[in-house]
């Protein structure tokens, strides 16, 4: 048996009446495919919150805060009420309460958590967002709640947590989970999902670039992590469908102070749940 149909770990699908929207964009124009892709690159898909993660939401503080920076407001969720702080960032078209198993055993080990949902995500306004916004929104968080123990980020979160470390985050440790790495990698693996042909990823890239101007690159967790020296624990499956393996161990190898962890058979998001991966979560948050 194949290792596609033994594994039930399966990467989210595209919908196919995107997948042939986006090819006659393409067909049309190559200007109108570009800017149909960039549409749908910075639109999450805002999702209900599970049941599993109501207790989190319904015992948490929710709080609007603007973010000057970006000029949108999110919603915060504070966890807790211990001094000693832990900031939670849920990746693409994820939560404020995505990381809840983790929050829970954070809270029964002395400390508190502050999480937001990113803009254009779960409660917060909007319709589309990009990786700088979810960088200023962590950044605007440690000023009116912080200073925070440590970060733990998810896919796009844990990109961003480098970033904002990068970017003046101050924290004595962080965790990223199945984070992404090379903007343009992500890019490619996009494009390739929409059907398109592999020269759209660059005219994308071209097109953000011009837009934001500014060169992706300067996102990618990689770059950021050589300019960091906070311990930071890397945490990625071996399985993982949306985030292949080698941008973790990427990340770790630029890292001054990384710590590698690899886990098999937990995918992008039944990893945040696992026990092993939330012992090791807390082994090293607890480690001199």
């Amino acid at each position: 048996m194949s290792k596609k149909t033994s594994n039930p770990i399966q990467s989210l699908k595209i919908p196919r009446f995107i997948i042939i929207s986006s090819k006659i964009c393409a067909f049309i124009s190559t200007k109108l495919a570009t800017k149909y892709a960039a549409k749908l690159f910075t639109t999450p898909i805002k999702h209900k919150v599970p049941k599993r993660e109501l207790e989190m939401d319904r015992k948490s503080i929710q709080n609007k805060m603007y973010v000057p920076a970006i000029e949108k407001s999110i919603i915060t969720y504070e966890y807790g009420k211990s001094e000693r702080k832990i900031l939670l960032v849920h990746g693409w078209s994820g939560r404020g309460t995505q990381l809840f198993k983790i929050a829970d055993e954070l809270l029964q080990n002395g400390y508190s958590t502050i999480s937001f949902d990113a803009p254009a995500h779960g409660k917060s306004e909007g319709r589309t967002t990009i990786m700088s916004d979810f960088i200023e929104s962590i950044l605007e968080i440690e000023k009116q709640y912080g200073p925070f123990d440590v970060a733990i980020g998810h896919s796009l979160g844990g990109m961003s947590v480098l970033n904002a470390i990068k970017n003046g985050l101050k924290v004595e440790k962080a965790v990223i989970i199945g984070s992404g790495d090379i903007v343009q990698d992500i890019l490619d693996d996009f494009i390739s999902k929409l059907g398109l042909k592999p020269k759209m990823s660059n005219l994308l890239c071209a097109y953000f670039e011009n837009k934001y101007q500014t060169k992706m690159d300067n996102y990618s967790a990689y770059r950021a992590a050589m300019q960091i020296k906070t311990p930071v624990l890397v945490i990625h499956d071996n399985d993982d469908p949306e985030v292949a393996v080698k941008a973790g161990i990427h990340i770790h190898e630029h890292l001054e102070n990384g710590t590698l962890f690899l886990t098999d058979k937990l995918g992008h998001r039944k990893i945040l749940g696992n026990q092993n991966v939330i012992k090791k979560v807390l082994d090293f948050i607890k480690s001199n």
